[in-house]
Order: structure tokens, then sequence, then C-alpha cells
């Protein structure tokens, strides 16, 4: 028997044909991917439907599984406008509802770009107590940009940070160690991918969702706008922010480069600055918390005699600072932290002292506040820490009384 033109058997397809076969099969499956996708993807909009009423927005969304979700418009604190890769090419956008006492945000998707962003100032302006005709009227609120970070000072940000460094250091060596232990590529490509993961989100990835990112100044608070695929438009509520934390590490600071990020209560945005100049950062946080001179706070470092006993090396990185308008406290070596709370937002005040620290005439002092956090002064000295318990008490309780409400569109504008 003798075989075909095509190197098969009698009868029997040759490999030209197993190929054609093979590619056609590829390009139906694609075919029948992209259709499900796509049929899916125009019954989810179908489904989705959305009515704003005199108290609250109603979403009702879900093709087999029916959701439908009341928002009360005056448990709304923030309301974000997204828009992804795919969206962006395709001229939609989403919004991201912030609501008081939810733990994860809800979403309002499939909208056009124009009228997401109507939406959401209507949604503002609801929030904010203006009658719905006069919300409609209004608009978009005006913003004066306060800040924006180059690509190319993210990039340098990111190749001067330690932990970027030890990430691609982790990532290379592991997988070496593990397949000399283990003689197995597989163990070691299954440490590998993780690793990978981490290191992707840590430098790219953070590029990415951080690029061209831009601080503006509104009447309805802070608006973030960053991104390079994926764009987001965020919002921080006036008078929301809990937190805010200072962040310097090693190489950062002889050019004096820091990162601010912030404790927002019932929120997800951490992000406030990724990188800018000490200068510019007190700038914008003076907009965060209004009447507060970062500058003139003088930190108290640990007492050396009983400190270094309780934390050796690691205890000239703490100190406390306080002022009528914060509570202060700073940590770390390498990369430093400074947590700035206002006094009108410590929801309690603890003291602790464990045995050693006991012996060693230290303890430390933690305030909790509205977002779940907490911020320690750590290895003070025993009888300031007792005496900081109670003034702290008084300081929050004064400052509460006094605190302007929380309200959109309350403050004066951008040119006032």
């Amino acid at each position: 028997m003798t075989s075909g033109p095509g190197g098969g058997g009698a009868g029997g397809p040759g490999p030209v044909g197993v190929a054609d076969l093979s590619t056609l099969l590829r390009l139906a499956t694609l075919a029948g991917v992209l259709l499900v996708f796509g049929v899916y993807g125009f019954l989810s909009w179908w489904f989705t439907h959305y009515a704003v009423t005199d108290t609250e927005l109603r979403i009702r969304t879900g093709l087999l599984f029916r959701r439908t979700a009341h928002i009360r418009l005056d448990r709304l604190q923030a309301v974000d406008v997204t828009r992804p890769l795919l969206a962006r090419l395709t001229g939609v956008a989403s919004l991201r509802l912030d609501v008081i006492g939810a733990e994860e945000k809800d979403q309002l998707s499939f909208l056009g770009e124009k009228e997401a962003v109507a939406l959401r100032a209507e949604l503002l302006a609801r929030a904010a107590g203006f009658a719905p005709e006069e919300a409609v009227r209004l608009g978009e609120a005006p913003q004066r940009e306060l800040l924006r970070v180059p690509p190319g000072e993210l990039a340098v940000s990111l190749m001067l940070s330690l932990g970027v460094w030890a990430a691609l250091a982790g990532g290379i060596v592991a997988p070496f160690v593990v397949w000399w232990f283990s003689s197995s590529p597989w163990v070691a490509v299954a440490t590998l991918l993780p690793m990978l993961g981490a290191v992707w989100a840590g430098t790219v990835g953070r590029f990415l969702t951080e690029y061209d990112w831009r601080v503006a100044e509104s009447p309805d608070g802070l608006r973030l706008d960053h991104g390079m695929l994926d764009r987001a438009h965020e919002t921080v509520p006036p008078g929301r922010v809990q937190t805010v934390r200072i962040v310097e590490p090693l190489l950062w600071r002889r050019s004096d480069r820091v990162r601010v990020e912030l404790a927002v209560a019932g929120s997800k945005n951490e992000v406030l600055v990724p990188v800018a100049s000490r200068a510019d950062a007190y700038a914008v946080i003076a907009r965060v918390l209004p009447g507060v001179d970062l500058a003139g706070l003088s930190y108290a470092g640990s007492p050396a005699s009983g400190s270094r006993w309780v934390v050796p090396v690691w205890w000239k990185g703490y100190a406390l600072a306080l002022s009528p308008e914060v509570f202060a406290a700073r940590h770390g070596r390498l990369c430093r932290r400074t947590e700035i709370v206002p006094h009108a937002k410590v929801q309690s005040v603890r003291y602790t002292q464990g045995p050693w620290a006991r012996a060693r005439g230290v303890a430390d002092v933690h305030v909790d506040t509205g977002a779940n956090g907490t911020v320690t002064a750590r290895l003070r000295p025993a009888a300031e820490a007792a005496q900081l318990l109670y003034d702290q008490a008084a300081r929050s309780r004064t400052s509460r009384a006094t605190a302007r409400p929380d309200r959109w569109m309350t403050s004066p504008g951008p040119d006032a």
C-alpha cells in the first residue's frame, strides 16, 4: 500500500488537512467566545436600569439573578467615574458609589461618558441637599488643578524604592533556591508565578495605575484623575479623611520626595499623592487638613534609656508630635511613615504596656479613628503616656464639638 500525495495512508487525510482543520477549529472557537461575551455584555446592558427619586438612587441589574440596590442620597460620600480600557474604546463609563456604612462600592455600568459625568454631578448636588431641578441645573462643579505628577517623576520614584528592588531580587533568587533544594522545575515555576504577580503589582502595575496623576480642588472635594489603561476619576470627600500618612522611603529623602496616603471612612481611596516634593505635598494636604501647619510640628523621640531595650535599633524611628489640631506619630527608619490624625476624628484612646515595657518605664498610646484604623505613639515615657491618655480624650471631645459639618458644596469654590 502506498501513501498518497499528502503523505498519509490510503483513504486518510494528510497532515495538511489536519492543519487546516485545526486552524478552522481555533478560529471557530475564538469567534464563539467573542460571540458569547458580546451577547452577555449586550444582555447585561439591556437588563441594567436606574432611577433617581427624591431620596434615593435605585439600580436594578442581573441577567439570571435580579438585584435591586436602593442607595440613599444623603448617605453618599463619593461618586467615582471609572473608564476601563475597553470601556474607553467604546465610549462608556461606570459610576462607583461610596455609601456610608457599606463595605463594598455599588456600581452603575454601561453609561455613556457624558451621561456618567452628568449623573455624578447631579448625585453629588442632591447629596449636598439641593432640590432636584437645581441639582440638574448646577452641572459639574468647577475645579482648579493643584498638582500633576509627570510620568518621568513617577518612574524615577519607583526606581528609587527599596521595596521594588527587594521584590525584583526575591522574584529572581527565590525560584532558583527552591529549584536547588527541591530538584523540581515545576515547584520552582509554582513559586515563581505568585512572585511575578507581586513584582508586577509593585512596579509596572503601580506605574499604570498612578500614571498621569492629577489632583484638583472643587466644591465637592479633591478630585483624583489617574491611570494609563484604566482611567479613574475619584473624589476625596470633604471632612471624611480620618488619617493622613506621609511616606518617606530611604532613597527619596535626599531629593525630599514624599508619598501621601489617606484613610477615608467607608472608602478605599488610599493614595492622595503618589510622589511629589515635600512643599507640593504639604500644599495639597493643607486642602485636606485646613489650618494644620505640618512644617511647624515638633517631634519628640522615644527615650533612649528604656526604648532601646524594648525595641533594639529601630527605637530611634519612633517620635510623637502634638498640636492644637492634630495627633502625629512617626515610625520606621528605612522607610519613615508619619501618621497624622485630626483630634476631631479620634474615636477612642488606649494605653498599653507589656511587662518588659513596664520594667523599662515606657508605654504605648493608641488612638482609634472612624476608618477602623489605629495610630500608635510607641515607646513614650510611662508618666507622659498616662497623662497623654486623658489629655487626648479631652482634646478630641472639644474638637468634635467645634468641628464643621461634613457637607459637599459648602466650602468656597476654587476661585474664592
